[in-house]
Parts: C-alpha cells; structure tokens; sequence
C-alpha cells in the first residue's frame, strides 16, 4: 500500500474517532475564502514550470467545514474540532492541477478581546487529491514542483473572531499554508505560502452571546506529573545515493535512487505535563531506513538506474538520536514538534533533524500516530505512521 494512500486511512481514522466522539456537541457550519503568496521552494524548479518562463505565486482556495464547539461549562474552554473540505487552484491547473482537499482542524481562543472578539489559533492537517504530477521524460514544461496526485496538507492559523450577533461569527486572519508527499514521490520540495483568510460562521440554535474562553489559563486544580509516549512506526520513502562518485552525480547533485525504501521506528518519550494544554519531554528515537549505509553494499559495475545492492547487516541501517519535544494538548487531539541529533548510525545520517506530529487519541492511551521528519530544517526525510500509548496519562 504506498504511503500516500496509508496516510489519508490514517486522516479519515482521526476524523471518525474523533466524530464518534462529538455526537452531544454543539455544532457550526462555516465558509471560507483563502489567498496566499507561494513562495518558490525551489529557485529553479518553479521558473521551469511554464515555457514562458511563469511562476506559480498566487493561491485561492474556498473551504466549507462542520465543527464541533465543547460545551462552556465551569473551567471548560472554547475549543472547536471538525472536518474541513476544500478546493484550492494556483493559477496554472495544465501543469499543477487545482487540488481538492478534505482535512481534520482545532482551533482555540489565545485571549478573549471582549465579550465578542478574540484572538484564535487554528490548525488543519489532511490530504489534497488531483495534482497534476511530474510525467517521467517529458519536456521542461512538465510539473517540476509536486511528484504525486495526492499530497499532505498542513495549514497554521491566527485569527480575530468577532460575534455580531448570538449565534453568527465572522473571523480574518493569517495563514501558513505547506504541501507536501511526505518524500515519497520525486520531486518534493514541497510547495509554501503565506495568506489570508476571510470566514462567516453560523452556530444554529445559539440564542446568546457566550464569551470566549482560553484553554490556556492558569487551573488550579492540575497537578504537574510525568507520562511517557511509546510509539511505533513505519513508511516508504524515495532516496538518494549518498556517495559522491561521479556515477551516482548529476550536475552537482545527488542521484535518485530506482525505486521505493522502507522505514521503521519507535520512539520512547518521556514527558511532563506542565500544564492541562502542554507537555515537554526528550525523546530516544530509533530509526531502520533500508536507503542507508548502502555505499560500501554496491554490486560492482551497476550504475544509474541499473545499480544494485547486497543487503547490509540490519544495525548499519539503524540509527540512533535524541530529540527535545513539546506538545500542545488538546480534546482528542494534540500537536507534537520535536528537534533533535543522530548520534549514532550510518554516517550520512548523523544530522540535525525535526518530527511533526499529530496525535489522535482513539480509545484511552492508545493513539494514531501521523507525522512527518525533516533533516536539517530544509531537506524531506520520511512519513512517520503508527500506533502510540501514552503511559501516565491523566
């Protein structure tokens, strides 16, 4: 199963376990309209996508969305979880496609204004289908941007939501906004931008004002505690040849290697819980990736595309790092960022690398486990999908 359709199992998972339990919830019903600038992730590759030398800077997407608003009640804040669909074009739907969308958000008040403003976070994270992908051998025309009709979306928000009236929001803001396919696919680097975003919301059945609530004042009735994660994952990935002989080199980069490369890990976090909505911790994080430690394994005289390797022993694939993580919790779901080093592995994986991940807790401690890892802030390394327990949980 490649990853890419893994990963939108995995979302539509988030979003069932997350329905079934949101059924006694107040519910929303909102639109919106999005623009954004799409930075050039590549400085040549996007000048190349057009043979009048076009650059695809500009986004517009609409979304209509269904959300579930927890109920105020005591210390209970306003936090809202749904599901959102979109349709998104940037301008060049020959050579990008105008990608749908459907995707699971949270979002919450960072402060209460007024009784009828405040500043709001959002976040979206889900699956686009219908890219125009990259056709092998085509011409200089050809999408050079986005390797695979169905890429992930991550989308990062800040917003001023006012109330007119009981039962009626209208919200502006800011928005980052990134697609990619998790390096599955070649190319991937990934396409970026920065916007805005205009929203009306409708609350049926809501005859009073409710003024916000943020989840991230001070509860005086929490007690700091430990807890640790365990998680376990896996994922398929292209890859390069690390080696700089002049057979695996082209124009001064690393050749893609033929094919697709597994990978597996587990993680083992231990945290504390600083607060009811954050938790930090380190985490020992153990990675196989069958693309590493392949230099000294080449079947001599195979090249480029042909080349082959003998399997190398199982511990020279495998390395080893320590990562700093923080966590925004949430309802069901939480927001895991971690940075870390290889201190122990094959050589060229001895590096600075980060982990995103989403959190969705579908029966106790147990978890689904739906992330991404980058080497060096710059540079895609591979999806990250499992299972995960939380221990100590409270």
């Amino acid at each position: 199963m490649k990853p890419v359709l893994t990963f939108s199992i995995a979302l539509l998972l988030s979003g069932a376990a997350f329905t079934a339990r949101a059924g006694d919830f107040a519910s929303a019903i909102d639109a919106q309209m999005r623009a954004g600038y799409v930075f050039n992730s590549n400085p040549v590759l996007m000048d190349r996508m057009e043979p009048d030398g076009l650059v695809t800077h500009t986004s517009l997407s609409w979304h209509l969305r269904y959300s579930f608003l927890r109920p105020q009640s005591g210390r209970t804040a306003s936090v809202y979880q749904g599901i959102g669909f979109s349709a998104t074009t940037f301008m060049q739907p020959r050579t990008v496609g105008t990608p749908l969308g459907v995707y699971v958000l949270q979002g919450a008040p960072i402060a209460a204004l007024s009784d009828r403003l405040s500043l709001n976070y959002e976040w979206n994270f889900g699956a686009t289908f219908g890219w125009q992908r990259t056709v092998k051998d085509q011409d200089i025309s050809s999408n050079l941007v986005v390797g695979s009709s169905t890429n992930a979306y991550i989308n990062l928000g800040l917003k001023l939501n006012y109330q007119p009236a009981a039962g009626i929001m209208v919200s502006g803001g800011i928005d980052l906004t990134h697609y990619s396919n998790g390096n599955t696919s070649w190319p991937n680097p990934g396409v970026n931008s920065i916007g805005g975003a205009l929203g009306l919301t409708i609350i049926p059945g809501r005859r009073l004002f409710e003024r916000p609530r943020s989840p991230f004042t001070s509860d005086p009735d929490f007690v700091r505690h430990f807890s640790c994660d365990l998680t376990a994952y896996g994922a398929w990935r292209k890859a390069y040849f690390p080696s700089e002989d002049a057979a695996f080199t082209a124009e001064g980069e690393r050749a893609l290697l033929p094919g697709h490369f597994g990978v597996a890990g587990f993680a083992v976090a231990p945290m504390i819980d600083l607060h009811p909505t954050f938790r930090t911790g380190i985490s020992a994080d153990l990675q196989w990736s069958e693309n590493t430690g392949l230099d000294d394994y080449r079947v001599p005289d195979t090249y480029g595309e042909d080349v082959k390797f003998y399997k190398p022993p199982f511990l020279r694939q495998v390395s080893f790092g320590l990562s700093a993580r923080a966590e925004l919790v949430m309802p069901i779901f939480s927001i895991n960022l971690g940075i870390g080093y290889v201190l122990a592995g094959p050589p060229e994986t001895r590096r600075l690398y980060q982990t995103a991940t989403l959190k969705t807790y579908i029966a106790g401690p147990l978890y689904l486990n739906i992330g991404y890892r980058m080497v060096e802030f710059r540079s895609p390394s591979n999806l990250m999908l499992g299972l995960g327990l939380t221990l100590g949980r409270k």
